[in-house]
């Protein structure tokens, strides 16, 4: 067996499998990729270990680290930063400045109460490597929570960019640091000076490669014109930018953010490649944390000690202390003062490096031995809290998609809101504000639902006099009971079953016709439709989480009435100001437009046509398309106010899905497939139904009047 294959199998499915479960309690996909690492390594189950894999899967912490640099420098766009630009600057600095000073005087205090080391010079040595390498932040867990939570706004702007300078300011302190530990430490061949412009030559050097990188990526871009091609060109560059700055012993964090700055900040502002690369990364990411998690050591807490525990309260003291105070000082909102220093707790490869070079300098390498599990100890916890600080503080920033889409849910993660959405207290039904609707003088057939939930009957009562206005029929309510309860309701109790509806129906307009039948579900619904020359049907999806446990007696019914089937999926509020109607051929249409036109003719709403080509159509068809709807609208829905988008779409689902933040209500067609049909082609009415958090009808409309 090919254990590179396999390690790369079995890290990709274990992250995966735990970012899962860890967004089943609220916890970012990054904590659930380093703890799937833990399992994986030496301290779980060992099945990954250095000795087994090695450093062959090494190039993808490369690529990764690359990647995340670019698209850290995206997020430094000087047009957006405007006014936050002062606030960047100070916040870098003095919370820079607070945890080196924090960790440096803590680890000092401690030493000389301890009384080891021994001498003065030893520990002020000790206290100012700590002190350095607790500058360092982890771009990589940040960024991926700002991603994974689609974050946007003035905080996330000021969070991406105080990471992007900390880390040179983390390379310009480290290096300072050195040269005084190698004055104290009496071997010091080199002054403050020179070690400060040292560091300012590796960060000035990395810079200037940045710089000419991503001129170069710009220039290659306008070279290029297909997705494919751009990433691999790009890709290509940003791999040689990461080696050269490795060569030269620069920083390719540095680079590679410098290179994303430069690219963004052009007057073109060409996104492409930024978005191609985001096609690409999420396997790569999923390998980095995962890996990243393989390779900390649990150990390390215990070899920590009272050194450990202070290196990480001091270091969360100083970051956050030193946020809040250069937010003050620069005047920044107070959101930014109070929170943004949660965010910057995360600590990872960075420091990590910064250890690997104290190693690997003759004069500090035996300081290595007390480093190493300190910083490792302040990684190991700070990768596992720090992506929940970072989730906590834009999510009270109310800078995530989660907090604009949920707003009935006060408090809920998305997964608990969407089950509370879907269940009976949360869903409601917005009071009928517009006139009551003037029934016809000669009613010509009912339009029959069946209410079997309190939840759900004055809303299936609404639409079903909707649809009755347009037919000029009466709607009818169908209580079909099992059999065994025949004669066991008197009819007072019978008659009170109907109150919400009637209710309901009143408030429109209409009077309501009522039936109760022992029978089967289905059988009972066909025989009142064919019985009282139904126009349509109206049946309620089951609330909850399984709401296709209705589509057997919903085929039944579809497949024994000469009518359009409609099937109701309540979730939430049910109001229809606008509406969205995706398909995927121009003849559904026609089976959408009596359900359009009644809701057209009593409630005025918006209704936006959103029609799915595939995904490798050309621009003639997609022109093609509105071309061909807007003169189908011209003709029938004339005097509503309409939409029309035509969208290539990668996935039908998603672009559902997506369309449904914007609208009240979704108007689709179900294709007619047979039980096995449908397990082996899918339904794409029915995945709409199980993932929207909007109020859905499907259309079933029989052969005959298709």
């Amino acid at each position: 067996m090919n254990e590179v294959t396999f390690g790369m199998a079995l890290l990709l499915a274990t992250g995966l499998l735990f970012a899962k479960l860890a967004q089943l309690i609220r916890l970012p996909s990054v904590t659930g990729f380093i703890l799937a690492g833990l399992v994986l390594g030496p301290s779980g189950f060992g099945l990954l270990t250095m000795e087994s894999m090695g450093h062959r899967l090494d190039h993808f912490t490369q690529l990764a680290l690359m990647l995340i640099a670019f698209g850290i420098g995206e997020h430094i766009e000087l047009r957006k930063l405007g006014d936050v630009a002062r606030d960047v600057s100070y916040i870098a600095v003095v919370q820079a400045l607070g945890a080196f000073l924090f960790v440096a005087a803590g680890i000092l205090v401690l030493t000389q109460l301890t009384g080891t080391p021994q001498s003065l010079a030893d520990r002020l040595t000790l206290s100012l490597l700590l002190g350095a390498v607790a500058v360092a932040t982890a771009p990589a867990a940040i960024l991926h929570v700002v991603r994974e939570l689609g974050a946007r706004g003035p905080l996330t702007a000021t969070l991406m960019a105080v990471v992007a300078v900390d880390d040179g300011l983390a390379i310009m302190i480290f290096g300072m640091a050195v040269s005084a530990a190698h004055q104290l430490g009496g071997q010091g061949g080199e002054s403050v000076l020179m070690a400060v412009l040292a560091s300012a030559g590796e960060i000035g050097g990395s810079i200037a490669i940045g710089v000419a990188f991503g001129l170069i990526i710009d220039l290659v871009l306008h070279k290029l014109h297909s997705r494919e091609e751009m990433l691999t060109g790009g890709l290509a560059l940003l791999l040689i930018c990461g080696e050269l700055t490795r060569m030269l012993h620069l920083s390719p964090l540095l680079a590679g953010m410098m290179a994303g700055f430069i690219l963004i900040n052009r007057a073109e502002r060409d996104v492409r490649l930024f978005r191609a690369i985001n096609g690409f990364e999420p396997p790569i990411y999923v390998l980095f944390f995962t890996l990243a998690g393989v390779h900390l050591d649990i150990a390390a807490l215990k070899s920590a000690g009272w050194i450990g525990c202070i290196y990480i309260l001091a270091r969360i003291a100083g970051k956050y202390g030193g946020a809040w105070l250069g937010a003050r000082l620069s005047g920044a909102p107070r959101m930014v003062r109070d929170y943004l220093g949660l965010a910057l707790i995360p600590q990872a490869g960075v420091a990590i490096g910064l250890v690997f070079m104290i190693a690997s300098d003759a004069r500090l390498s035996s300081w290595a031995v007390i480093i190493t599990p300190v910083v490792l100890a302040g990684v190991v916890i700070s990768e596992l809290a720090g992506p929940l600080l970072v989730r906590m503080t834009l999510e009270k920033g109310g800078e995530t998609r989660t907090s604009v889409i949920h707003t009935q849910c006060a408090g809920l993660s998305p997964r608990r809101c969407l089950r509370w959405l879907q269940g009976p207290d949360g869903v409601r039904l917005a009071p009928w504000e517009r006139e009551p609707l003037h029934p016809a003088a000669n009613p010509e057939g009912v339009v029959v639902f069946g209410a079997s939930h309190s939840a759900t009957a004055r809303g299936l009562a609404r639409i079903a006099t909707i649809l009755a206005h347009h037919y000029h029929a009466l709607p009818m309510s169908v209580r079909v009971l099992p059999k065994r309860e025949k004669g066991r309701l008197s009819e007072e109790e019978l008659e009170a079953l109907f109150l919400p509806e009637q209710d309901e129906a009143a408030s429109l307009g209409y009077p309501l016709q009522t039936e109760v039948i022992f029978d089967t579900p289905a059988s009972g619904l066909v025989s009142a439709t064919e019985y009282n020359q139904g126009r349509a049907v109206v049946l309620g999806y089951p609330l909850g989480r399984k709401p296709l446990s209705l589509q057997k007696v919903l085929d039944r019914v579809a497949a024994n009435v000469l009518c359009p089937v409609i099937a109701v999926r309540f979730v939430g509020s049910f109001t229809c100001a606008r509406i969205l109607v995706p398909f995927l051929f121009f003849q559904e249409l026609d089976e959408l437009l009596p359900v359009c036109e009644a809701f057209a003719e009593a409630a005025q709403p918006r209704i936006s046509f959103l029609h799915l080509l595939h995904a490798d159509c050309s621009r003639q068809e997609v022109e093609a398309a509105e071309a061909q709807i807007t003169a189908w609208l011209e003709t029938n829905l004339v005097d509503i106010e309409t939409d029309v988008r035509v969208e290539a779409a990668d996935s039908r689902l998603e672009a559902i899905l997506d369309a449904t933040q914007y609208h009240d209500l979704v108007l689709m067609t179900a294709a007619r497939r047979q039980k096995i049909q449908r397990f082996f082609f899918g339904s794409l009415a029915n995945s709409v139904v199980h993932n929207c958090n909007k109020p859905i009808l499907v259309i079933y409309t029989p052969p005959e009047l298709s």
